[in-house]
């Protein structure tokens, strides 16, 4: 009996110790092309659902229960043999402390998601160069999501991923495609990574971590507090506005929480800065003006 407890033990502590850091739920929807057989995007689906769950993509030591919930959906619109054009919609959520409550981190659509794929074609990516943009583009996000889920609960604790994202980056410039590549006024994959490690735009970092770490952590238990510093995140969001055409912070963490702070503030709360928040988000964040209307 006491054999088996230990292999039982030995078992459970692999698993533990050996647990990758994501929980993505990939999806390929093949609605918009024509015909019946559509294996190979059952094929593809599978394949990058075994790639993103199965890769250990950080030297973190990560417990099952501690993986980010996420999701990747790709909705492909044109097939011309192997080549496809889709879009992808990325999006990840981490748990609030004390809460069964999953808050949304990303919510990211990417319109030009364009690559080659052939059925059973192995996922592999080198670092050093380009090969494949389906493959770079899902290492691109899966580094994006970890990275930024890491800064929610520690100030800029994920450097090492973001670093890896904007690698990632570089080597696919090579390709040529627009995604990549610094297009002025263009909100792609390239203005993405160099916001989020740019030295002028690093408070907003440092804005997601008090955000949800003094914000929304604590709103069991130190609710004044909390809601104190959820305000202040979210009117520091204002000191960033402007500071690059477009900023696609701005759109970034209001396509992630646009809906969360109206459900936060949309009762009658009474906190200091309450009528402040709504007046910088009704300037930065004008495209949910409809969401905000619901704060008064």
């Amino acid at each position: 009996m006491r054999k088996i407890t230990s292999l039982l033990f030995i078992f459970f502590t692999v698993i533990t110790f050996t647990a990758q850091e994501l929980n993505c739920l990939v999806t390929v929807n093949s609605d918009q092309i024509a015909g019946s057989n559509k294996q190979v995007f059952t094929t593809l689906q599978r394949a990058l659902s075994e790639y993103i769950n199965q890769t250990k993509w950080t030297d973190r030591t990560v417990k099952p229960e501690e993986r980010i919930d996420c999701a990747m959906t790709i909705i492909i619109t044109s097939r011309d043999n192997n080549n496809f054009t889709a879009t992808l919609q990325v999006q990840s959520s981490r748990p609030v402390y004390n809460s069964s409550y999953p808050s949304p981190v990303l919510n990211i659509k990417d319109n030009e998601f364009n690559f080659k794929y052939n059925e059973f074609d192995p996922l592999i990516y080198n670092k050093n160069a380009f090969d494949s943009n389906l493959i770079s583009t899902i290492v691109f996000y899966a580094n994006i999501i970890i990275g930024v889920d890491a800064d929610t609960f520690g100030k800029f604790a994920g450097d090492k991923e973001l670093k890896e994202a904007q690698n990632v980056m570089l080597q696919a410039q090579q390709s040529g495609l627009s995604s990549w590549q610094n297009v002025v006024g263009k909100q792609n994959r390239y203005l993405l990574i160099d916001n989020l490690i740019s030295p002028k735009l690093k408070a907003y970092r440092n804005i997601l971590y008090n955000y949800h770490r003094n914000g929304l952590d604590n709103l069991v238990g130190a609710k004044a507090s909390a809601q104190q510093s959820i305000e202040d995140s979210v009117i520091a969001l204002e000191s960033i506005y402007n500071k690059t055409v477009g900023n696609y912070l701005i759109r970034l963490f209001f396509d992630a929480k646009a809906d969360e702070i109206v459900n936060l503030y949309s009762e009658d709360t009474k906190t200091r800065n309450k009528q402040r928040l709504i007046q910088t988000v009704r300037k930065i964040s004008t495209n949910n003006n409809s969401k905000w209307r619901k704060l008064d």
